[in-house]
């Protein structure tokens, strides 16, 4: 995560109409804590195979991508916020979300997920995985919850790692504009002691109070034999889960990890998954590379 002033927009990649307003929701959030700019993107794919991918993109977007138009143009822009609309084209959701990645150079991206996997091999899914490996920005991803007049309260769950710092930089966004207070919650386990969980919380507190806007933040360290279930149990309490991705690297696998699959499947509430946009292009994001050809 970059420490300049946010400057650059944050982009927001969008298909689905019911979700669209709760993305950019959460992107107005980040934007203000910076120049206050979204960009919202929806990506008009044209196959390979398909009579569609003959047009010229510029054809496409003027007389074929009506309703992604449409989806544009019914989403709002958040207080304060400017908000600014584009459709694309490409072979495919995740190659023009990249394109627009690489276009627009932004702070972050943020892009919803329905908790649901059509590939056997997907961990977040197709699309999602994809991001998680190659987006070079902070990437959220959002499993929109039920609908709540306003955010109360935000759980940030840590476990250290680099994605500590773009996990806290959400929730301490989300807080903000809310004014609701952020638990810091990380959980002891057989494979993680009291006095590591601890450690965990103090570095989750200190990224989301080393840096304005000012927000209330509590703490707890909890046991359990597994994380999801002390996470779960807990959530119930707050309106967004924020989680940072595995820290173990770069590799999607464990990046994105079993624990927000787990969490997602049992709980209602807002869940965002956190990966710094650091950790692309590092040494383990590279052996990742190898070890997939």
């Amino acid at each position: 995560m970059d420490d300049e002033p946010f400057e650059r927009p944050v982009l927001v990649g969008v298909g689905n109409p019911e979700a669209a307003q709760q993305l950019v929701r959460t992107a107005g959030d980040l934007a203000a804590l910076g120049g206050g700019t979204v960009r919202l993107v929806t990506v008009a794919v044209k196959p390979h195979d398909s009579p569609f991918g003959v047009f010229a993109d510029e054809t496409i977007v003027d007389e074929f991508a009506g309703e992604s138009h449409a989806l544009l143009e019914s989403v709002t822009a958040p207080p304060g916020v400017t908000l600014e609309r584009e459709v694309v084209t490409a072979r495919s959701v995740a190659k023009g979300l990249l394109a627009a990645v690489e276009e627009t150079d932004p702070t972050a991206l943020v892009v919803g997920w329905h908790g649901r996997r059509r590939r056997s091999d997907a961990v977040l899914g197709s699309t999602i995985d994809t991001l998680v490996e190659r987006a070079p920005c902070d990437l959220h991803v959002e499993r929109v919850g039920r609908e709540a007049n306003g955010v109360a309260s935000v759980l940030l769950a840590v476990a250290g790692g680099p994605h500590v710092d773009a996990a806290a930089n959400v929730a301490r966004a989300i807080a903000a504009r809310n004014d609701a207070p952020v638990l810091v919650l990380s959980v002891a386990t057989d494979g993680t002691d009291t006095d590591t969980a601890a450690a965990f919380v103090d570095e989750g507190r200190a990224a989301l109070t080393d840096r304005g806007p000012e927000v209330a933040v509590t703490t707890a360290v909890g046991a359990a034999d597994d994380v999801a279930d002390a996470i779960v149990a807990e959530a119930s309490d707050h309106d967004v889960v924020v989680m940072g991705a595995t820290r173990q690297g770069a590799i999607r696998r464990t990046l994105a990890g079993s624990v927000p699959r787990r969490v997602v499947d049992r709980t209602a509430q807002t869940v965002i998954l956190a990966r710094d946009g650091d950790t692309v292009g590092g040494p383990l994001h590279r052996l990742g590379g190898l070890l997939r050809r």
